[in-house]
């Protein structure tokens, strides 16, 4: 029950949301897979040794299929799967993500059980089907969802191999499909190696260890195949791995996503960023709850090792990310798990034999025979459970409010951080969604007549493979050009308008380059190129110049609207220029 309500408060309204956070960079090129996302300051292999821009390549390598230039492949195949099924759309790029978080879940639970009870592997799991930053982060196409189920799964086949080492090899093999997923999942290693460490040194020296720990080196082989590769020919490795190594490479003097400020920042963003991204009840209920374990019962030494390790990750090396903190909230919910689970066992534990005394010592519970004692201790036990429910029931309904309120409605009501979450910003409704759908539909069935030369060879080829596929499929040419004009976000710009160039061959251009064209040509360049129709897109935050007004004055606007109403773009279509 609930894995099914977790799945529905995920997958509900899926695509409400506009692209316009980090996920655009991973489904964008997942399309392809391509590894190009038209930054101008992080460049790809594959723009280093296009014949077209590097006259002296022979070629693009054949190595750069085995990876990304600034991340590993797993996230970016998946999402390829389910595009090529799905369609270009967020609902198939973020599909992934919602069933792995609702596996996640579920692991949460086996987690739970193992190291408290099932009881608390329950609470544990209901909490993180509901809590916000889960349920945020789940319906997205980011890589964390990926990486989190794989820290999940792990640390289950990790404890499962405390018990029968043949798990060994399992974990070997997902710890080598964390690692193809995001570096971020070397975390592992010291959380395991503390562990055994401390607790199971022999360990050390078992062969299943070491096969698993093989094969998860083969499993991660392309990405280290492609790093080697990568030294070879330009002399540094990938954008991750030559950052962590200070290589310095040319080609990447700007690091975006790596401005992590000094580390006195990342002190002070920590408990305000973990405010931003859970509700405070989820984080009092947390607090309350390690508290009671650290005081009262102890906390098992994978929870806390586990949580010790990912908040001194997230501090000490990639920062308080938004998206790095939701590494902690399964564990989070564990530790409310077993720390409700364990209160309702000191209950259980008095129906067994012994009644905590007011001095903290125990006596012996009344003797087998007395009915009405049993009856008493019994009594007490059902009243402190029904408590616990009553307690609970109205903090997960809470959490549902919450997490619908900041994922699922397209704008939250109320103020932070109490009603309203800061969450919602990474997929904002601004309304690019709106213009993708306008889009779709005022090319659907169509293909592009003309299309302007790429800069890339691969870029036109992957664009004739397209437009072939168009024709054998009838499509219409349609001879249209768009331009834009305006302040655009970088993701939505990418996902919604310059997806349909890169993969569909659509002429798009800014207006700059609209008039700098006709600076070169002439006035009646576009018509003698061919194009009967033309398509101006607008924001609606700026101001627009007399020279933009005159060219549309004659045209009628398309207004498209953002969820609440607002117009936040333009688009003026014409056939008369």
């Amino acid at each position: 029950m609930v894995l099914i309500f977790a799945f529905l408060l995920r997958v509900w309204g899926l695509s409400r949301g506009d692209t316009i956070n980090d996920e655009v960079f991973y489904a964008f090129r997942a399309i392809g897979p391509l590894d190009f996302d038209k930054a101008a300051v992080q460049k790809t292999p594959l723009e280093w040794f296009d014949p077209r821009a590097n006259t002296e390549s022979k070629g693009i390598p054949w190595w750069t299929n085995l990876s990304f230039h600034d991340h590993s492949p797993l996230v970016f195949w998946v999402q390829h799967i389910f595009i090529s099924i799905f369609g270009e759309s967020a609902w198939a790029f973020r599909l992934p993500s919602v069933i792995l978080g609702v596996l996640s879940i579920y692991l949460v639970y086996m987690i739970g059980a193992l190291i408290f009870s099932a009881e608390a592997g329950l609470i544990s799991a209901s909490f993180l089907a509901v809590t916000v930053n889960n349920v945020f982060l789940t319906r997205t196409g980011l890589q964390e969802p990926y990486v989190i189920f794989f820290i999940l799964l792990a640390a289950y086949l990790f404890l499962q191999s405390l018990k029968n080492d043949k798990y060994l090899i399992w974990l070997g093999v997902t710890a080598g499909l964390a690692m193809l997923t995001k570096y971020n999942s070397i975390v592992l290693a010291p959380i395991f190696f503390t562990y055994l460490l401390l607790y199971k040194r022999d360990y050390f020296k078992n062969k299943r260890l070491r096969l698993g720990a093989l094969l998860a080196i083969i499993i991660f082989s392309p990405v280290i195949i492609y790093n080697a590769m990568l030294y070879s020919s330009v002399g540094h490795f990938d954008f991750q791995l030559s950052y962590i190594f200070k290589q310095n490479p040319q080609e990447w003097r700007d690091a975006p996503g790596k401005e992590i400020g000094t580390l006195a920042e990342r002190f002070q963003l920590f408990i305000p960023r973990l405010i931003h991204t859970n509700s405070w009840l989820f984080l009092g209920l947390f607090a309350v709850s390690f508290l009671y374990l650290l005081i009262s019962a102890g906390i098992p030494a994978i929870l806390f090792i586990t949580i010790l390790y990912l908040t001194f990750y997230i501090i000490f090396l990639i920062g308080p990310a938004h998206r790095f903190l939701a590494m902690l909230t399964p564990w989070m919910a564990v530790a409310v798990g077993g720390g409700v689970g364990q209160y309702l066992q000191a209950g259980l534990a008095r129906r067994a034999g012994k009644v905590p005394r007011s001095g903290g010592a125990s006596e012996t519970a009344p003797p087998r025979g007395s009915h009405a004692g049993r009856t008493e201790e019994s009594a007490k036990v059902l009243s402190k459970s029904r408590l616990i429910v009553f307690f609970l029931a109205p903090i997960l309904l809470f959490e549902v409010f919450y997490s619908y309120n900041n994922q699922i409605a397209y704008y939250p009501m109320g103020p932070e951080p109490w009603i309203a979450s800061r969450v919602r910003l990474d997929n904002y409704n601004w309304g690019y969604n709106e213009l993708d759908d306008y889009l779709e539909r005022e090319l659907a069935g169509k293909m592009p007549a003309l299309a302007f030369q790429s800069r890339y060879q691969f870029l036109e080829d992957t664009q004739d493979k397209y437009l072939e596929s168009a024709r054998q499929e009838g499509l219409e040419p349609y001879p249209a050009l768009i331009t834009l004009y305006g302040n655009y976000d970088e993701g939505g710009k990418l996902w919604v308008l310059e997806r349909l160039n890169v993969y569909h061959g659509w002429p798009i251009i800014s207006f700059s380059t609209y008039q700098q064209y006709l600076q070169e040509n002439g006035a009646d360049y576009y018509a003698k190129m061919g194009f009967k129709y033309y398509y101006f897109i607008t924001t609606t935050n700026i101001v627009p110049t007399a020279e933009f007004s005159v060219l549309v004055q004659n045209a009628e606007p398309a207004l498209i609207k953002n969820p609440r109403g607002d117009v936040v773009f333009k688009v003026y279509k014409t056939d008369k220029i």
